[in-house]
C-alpha cells in the first residue's frame, strides 16, 4: 500500500511577544469538544502526479480561502504522523487576518448512521498562536515543525526551554 502523504504552509511572523504560527482548529463535528491535539497546520494530500511543493500552496488557499503570502517558502522536511501518513512542511514568513478566512468545506454523514449528509468547515477558527500553545494544541506529529521553524529562525527551539 503506498504511503499516504500531506503537504502544508506554517505561516509565521513577529508577533508583539515575539513569534506568532498560524494555526486551525479542526472543523466538523467530531472535533466540536475538543482543544488540545485538535489543531493544524493548513495542508492536504496532493493530487496525482502533483508535486508536493504544489500541494501545500493549494491546500492553504482551499483551506483558508486566501492566497499564499508573498515569499520565500523554506523546507521544514517531513514528519511521519501516528496514522502513518507523512506530512511535509514548508515555513514562510507572512502575516494574514484570520477574521478574513474563508475555510473550505467537507461533507460526512452526520449524525453517524442516519444518511443525512452535512457540510462542515475543513476549519472552524483560524488563530494566531505562541509556539508554546501551539506545542499543546497541534495534531502531535506536527509539533516537530514548530521545533524546526524555532530552531532555524533561531528563537528556541527544544534546547531553549
Amino acid at each position: 500500500m503506498p504511503t499516504r502523504r500531506s503537504a502544508g504552509i506554517l505561516l509565521h511572523r513577529n508577533g508583539p511577544e515575539g513569534v506568532e504560527i498560524l494555526i486551525g482548529h479542526l472543523g466538523g463535528p467530531l472535533w466540536a469538544r475538543k482543544d488540545e491535539r485538535a489543531w493544524t497546520l493548513p495542508k492536504g494530500e496532493p493530487e496525482p502526479g502533483e508535486e508536493l511543493l504544489d500541494t501545500a500552496r493549494r491546500e492553504f488557499a482551499e483551506e483558508l480561502g486566501l492566497p499564499v503570502p508573498p515569499g520565500e517558502l523554506v523546507a521544514l522536511g517531513e514528519n511521519r504522523q501516528s496514522g502513518g501518513k507523512v506530512v511535509t512542511i514548508w515555513a514562510l514568513a507572512g502575516d494574514l487576518d484570520p477574521e478574513t478566512v474563508l475555510p473550505g468545506t467537507f461533507s460526512m454523514v452526520w449524525p453517524p448512521r442516519s444518511g443525512r449528509v452535512q457540510e462542515f468547515p475543513e476549519l472552524d477558527r483560524v488563530v494566531w498562536s505562541t509556539p508554546e500553545l501551539a506545542r499543546t494544541r497541534l495534531v502531535a506529529g506536527q509539533v516537530v515543525f514548530v521545533e524546526r521553524l524555532l530552531d532555524r529562525i533561531g528563537t528556541g527551539g527544544p534546547s531553549a526551554r
